[in-house]
């Protein structure tokens, strides 16, 4: 008697949970999002770090001194802050992620608390790039991490976040 005529055969059923889990968001809108982000900040502090003269020094061939770089980092946070803080605390997103239709979520799928995502997630990573060659060294294998199955970087992994597609 064939398997198919065994009337006390155990059934057999998909055991996969239908979890109504959003899609991962795709490489390419990741960085695209990171992209557009970029470019507003970038609109934002530059004329503002040209004001206060932080390129008064570097026109004439000096490097930024500790408390250049800590003005360009205080501005930085802050127009990061004013232009995306809303949005993310809302929403999990910032300007770059809601354009394309991504987000930033929890593990569970729900939008994750400011400030903890805020530091995980961006301000250590900010700090990093300050520390000589090995802050530009974690920042390359943060983002090489994209390239994991699960698309998480090491800043999702660190934050315990994910981003997903919204569209």
């Amino acid at each position: 008697m064939s398997q198919a005529e065994n009337p006390y055969q155990t059934p057999v059923a998909d055991l996969q949970p239908e979890t109504g889990e959003s899609p991962l968001a795709s490489r390419g809108s990741r960085l695209g999002a990171v992209m557009i982000d970029s470019l507003i900040l970038s609109l934002i502090t530059v004329p503002l770090l040209y004001f206060v003269g932080f390129y008064d020094g570097v026109l004439e061939g000096k490097e930024p001194g500790f408390a250049e770089q800590m003005l360009g980092l205080v501005l930085g946070v802050g127009a990061f802050l004013l232009v995306n803080g809303h949005l993310l605390k809302q929403y999990g997103q910032t300007v770059g992620k809601r354009l394309l239709k991504i987000a930033i979520v929890d593990q569970d799928g729900n939008i994750p608390p400011l400030l903890p995502m805020y530091l995980k997630r961006y301000l250590i990573w900010t700090l990093a790039v300050y520390i000589p060659f090995v802050g530009l060294l974690l920042l390359l294998v943060n983002y090489l991490f994209i390239f994991r199955g699960d698309r998480r970087c090491l800043h999702d992994l660190v934050a315990g976040t994910r981003v997903v597609s919204r569209g």
